[in-house]
């Protein structure tokens, strides 16, 4: 049975800070940590086999706000209507849920991974989450600008699955800024940002497995063999 998104929320919430951490644990659950040039942190299920995959199921993103996020917010606010409201809160996690899942479904799709919603023999099962969400001019309909040195931030879970057992084969974390740049923050510009950051992680997910693909069976130490 698949393990419910809240519980996966709960579960990559208190184990994803000392991922991205300066020392990243060596084992993550029955993974091992492997070496990678795109993402902070990389682990994977000794002797899995990632060539039969041809399809990929996604499961909606779960999507988490940093602690203190709309505190802080809130209190720096000069007047009311700046302020963050549930609602506010609730909108802003929509948007990121649903554009998301459709930048990630776009890029397998691109790729010629057909995207699908039931499991098979050769589907690949993608649980991914959006945890530490921070944004640096949330849409409050207030008119008052923001400067900030970036749009926010964000850490980026992917958690790969045979989609048949719920084995778990892979997971990796990655924290980023959006919209690195100084300047103006709009809600235009931070979606446009996050957007940005949301293709950047999606294509690097694509890409890895394909790598991981050419490169299986991965090894008894968790690392893709030599082609």
């Amino acid at each position: 049975m698949a393990r419910p998104l809240a519980a996966f929320a709960l579960a990559i919430l208190l184990a994803a800070p000392s991922v991205v951490a300066a020392k990243a644990p060596d084992t993550w659950d029955n993974l091992i940590k492997v070496k990678s040039t795109k993402l902070e942190a990389v682990y994977l299920l000794p002797n899995a086999d990632f060539r039969p995959y041809t399809k990929v199921m996604l499961d909606p993103a779960e999507i988490a706000f940093q602690k203190d996020w709309r505190s802080n917010l809130n209190d720096a606010s000069v007047s009311l209507g700046d302020r963050i409201s549930d609602a506010d809160a609730t909108k802003i996690a929509d948007q990121a849920r649903t554009g998301f899942g459709a930048i990630f479904a776009k890029a397998y799709g691109d790729a010629g991974y057909q995207v699908v919603t039931t499991p098979g023999p050769d589907v690949l099962r993608l649980i991914t989450g959006v945890l530490n969400l921070s944004v640096s001019a949330p849409d409050t309909g207030s008119m008052t600008r923001v400067y900030s040195a970036d749009a926010g931030e964000a850490t980026v879970v992917i958690e790969v699955r045979d989609s048949l057992t719920n084995a778990v084969l892979g997971r990796a974390v990655d924290q980023r800024a959006a919209g690195d740049y100084p300047g103006i923050r709009t809600s235009a510009s931070n979606r446009a940002d996050f957007e940005d950051l949301f293709k950047t992680w999606a294509k690097t997910s694509v890409k890895g497995l394909g790598v991981l693909k050419s490169m299986s069976p991965i090894d008894s130490e968790g690392r893709p063999r030599t082609p």
